[in-house]
């Protein structure tokens, strides 16, 4: 039987910042650009004498993603080179921070920040083209920010992947909806590392850990987690716990397993020192952390707490709003024009069902106008228009963007809230029916629904489903 075992779990995530330029020079930021070696200079290719220059742009984008995680912006920051061979980076040391980042503490989906820093991405190495490797030097000085959080133990390794997983999620809408980074995991625009280490003693449980690089997708996330787990119980259950020893591991997609890269630096191996090319920074004097802080917009845990006290919409729906925000502004336009709660939950329905729907079948489809949409929801709202009616129209609208009620008007779809005239066919479809009448009547309530089903028909579909009920139940009686 195994022995109780402690998860403990601490993330690094790199992202690319979106600024025009790099990090330290002139040269073009695109992350789009195939032709490889056309957005380079003498500072990105490492040439003697070559001088960086720090991007203001890039600084700024750091703190506001510090500021939307409620972290420290430092006072005093500097640059420090990381020094370290390896053929994308030709100056043979990084340029980054140690010591004081811009960025110290902060709080995210249940996991503590120990820091954000800036710092210059390396070039891309490719392995394409047979036996050999070939640089591409576009990226070389790209703004990277890496995030570093605290290490986090867990007595379950499915919430600690889970943990970690929904950090990683979160903290690219935070990038996305401040701006600072477009967070593509699938162009490499932001990269995980989970550092993982498992131990039956609470108190050595961070004795020994791997470092999982370059996680291209949350998912990938959670299963390395979870893979890398159970092979250190398994070695700590056959007493091989000393193979257990802090490496760069990878992950393989198709094989979903782990391997070993390399032995795990210490900061010491770096020799880390401040670099001599770069000025100390001020940041509370060189920028106007109120102004920035004033100036974010509205962020994603905020918006979901707002969603569910005035919407009263489900979470799924909320979660679809959160993560596109194009949906979030069409329930929130849809809501002003509305302000009824029960036609804003219906209108959500709409917009998270059928709209995505005809959307997914054709991506090039167009939101109707806010007016028309809304006048489509108080159709149906009103029992002016069934259900079945409204979808009709919507796929008319997201093409014409014509008025509802002319659509509906034009096509006889209007449902008949005439009581009297309703009456008529009501009687005419019970006497056509016995045998249902029957079963009705002999205690299967939901008989009546094939009747409805028959008054609908009979009426063209403009006979309103709720009047049908109502007339049905009093003549059954």
């Amino acid at each position: 039987m195994a022995s109780k075992y402690y998860f403990t779990v601490g993330l690094e995530i790199h992202a690319e910042l979106a600024t025009v330029t790099k990090v330290l020079c002139a040269c073009k930021n695109d992350p789009n650009e195939t032709e490889p070696n056309v957005h380079i200079c003498p500072v990105c290719m490492a040439h003697p004498g070559a001088l960086p220059v720090i991007n203001k742009k890039a600084l700024e984008n750091v703190i506001k993603v510090g500021l939307a995680l409620d972290g420290r912006i430092a006072d005093f920051s500097e640059f420090d080179r990381k020094n370290y061979f390896y053929p994308d980076i030709p100056k043979g040391y990084q340029i980054s921070q140690y010591k004081y980042p811009v960025v110290s503490g902060g709080k995210l989906a249940g996991m503590d920040i120990t820091r954000i820093h800036l710092e210059e991405d390396t070039a891309n190495n490719k392995h394409d083209r047979g036996d050999f490797s070939l640089i591409d030097f576009n990226r070389a000085g790209v703004p990277l920010m890496e995030l570093v959080t605290e290490a986090h133990t867990f007595e379950d390794v499915e919430l600690a992947a889970k943990t970690a997983s929904n950090f990683a999620r979160e903290y690219q809408l935070v990038l996305q909806y401040i701006g600072s980074s477009e967070a593509n995991m699938e162009k490499g625009e932001m990269r995980v590392e989970a550092n993982v280490s498992v131990s039956p003693d609470k108190d050595k449980k961070w004795t020994q850990y791997v470092e999982i690089k370059n996680l291209n997708s949350f998912r990938s996330v959670e299963r390395a987690i979870k893979y890398e787990a159970d092979r250190m119980i398994e070695l700590w259950e056959e007493g091989k716990e000393n193979e257990i020893v802090k490496e760069t591991r990878g992950w393989d997609e198709s094989k979903q397993k782990t391997f070993s890269q390399r032995k795990k630096e210490n900061s010491e191996d770096y020799r880390y020192f401040p670099d001599p090319d770069l000025p100390k920074l001020k940041l509370h004097e060189a920028f106007d952390l109120v102004k920035i802080k004033a100036d974010l917009p509205e962020l994603p845990e905020a918006k979901r707490a707002r969603y569910k006290a005035d919407f009263g919409i489900k979470d799924e729906d909320i979660e679809a709003y959160i993560n596109d925000q194009d949906l979030g502004n069409m329930i929130s336009a849809m809501a002003e024009m509305l302000k009824d709660k029960e036609k804003i939950k219906t209108a959500s329905n709409y917009i998270t069902t059928d709209f995505v729907g005809l959307r997914k079948a054709n991506p090039d489809v167009k939101a109707p106008s806010v007016e028309n949409f809304a006048e489509l929801i108080n159709l149906v709202g009103d029992s002016k228009i069934s259900s079945r009616a409204a979808k009709d129209i919507l796929a008319m609208i997201v093409v014409s963007d014509e008025s509802p009620l002319k659509i509906a008007t034009e096509k006889n779809m209007l449902q008949s809230n005439d009581e009297g005239a309703l009456k008529e066919v009501v009687n005419k479809i019970i006497s056509e029916n016995p045998e249902v009448v029957a079963t009705y009547k002999s205690g299967k309530e939901n008989a009546i629904m094939s009747l409805v089903g028959k008054i609908i028909k009979e009426s063209n579909g403009s006979a309103n489903p709720q009047i049908i009920i109502k007339l049905l139940k009093e003549a059954l009686k």
